[in-house]
């Protein structure tokens, strides 16, 4: 039992992190039928928007957020509203070293403890790996004409990782991860 909750209620383990998108795409190879040169728009405009994720690596279920910035009030935002989304768990949140995860500031929610892990250490967060796949199958090779353009097919994005569980888990339940918690 953790001090300050109820030995009743279940324990569930998240790892948390957040992410820039922008109006800068990452042009990559196409195929295209010959003769035919597939034409991909290249763009560099610096205005973002951000995602905020925590991932149950047992059961791949995620949580997310768009956010304007990756910043301590925004995390605090992100924070309630996972413990808000899952009352009747106590979450342990796993989160990597960035300046905002650490701020005296931060308060996370009753149900919810914070767990850091070691620093310069990305590798060790499985969210990380559902950036690439969010970049890879929604937004190479793709322009937008407005920050609402990119938020929403950020949003078709998540939505999507947030409705299929089995293809999250696939890329976050990784052997070490769940074998520490299942001992």
């Amino acid at each position: 039992m953790i001090a300050g909750w109820p030995g009743t209620v279940p324990v569930k383990l998240m790892f948390q992190d957040g992410a820039r998108f922008g109006r800068i795409n990452d042009v990559r190879r196409c195929w295209a039928p010959l003769p035919i040169r597939p034409l991909c728009r290249g763009m560099l405009t610096h205005e973002y928007t951000c995602a905020y994720g925590a991932v149950d690596v047992l059961n791949g279920e995620l949580d997310s957020l768009i956010l304007p910035h990756v910043n301590t009030d925004c995390m605090q935002i992100f924070l309630d509203e996972v413990g808000a989304r899952h009352p009747q768990r106590s979450i342990i949140m796993v989160l990597d070293g960035a300046g905002w995860h650490a701020a005296a500031a931060l308060k996370p929610p009753r149900n919810m403890r914070l767990l850091r892990l070691p620093p310069c250490a990305p590798e060790l967060n499985p969210v990380e790996h559902l950036w690439d796949e969010l970049r890879e199958k929604f937004f190479h090779n793709k322009a937008f004409n407005s920050m609402d353009a990119l938020e929403d097919q950020l949003e078709t994005g998540l939505r999507a990782l947030e409705n299929d569980r089995p293809r999250v888990k696939s890329i976050v339940a990784w052997d070490w991860i769940v074998n520490a918690l299942m001992n």
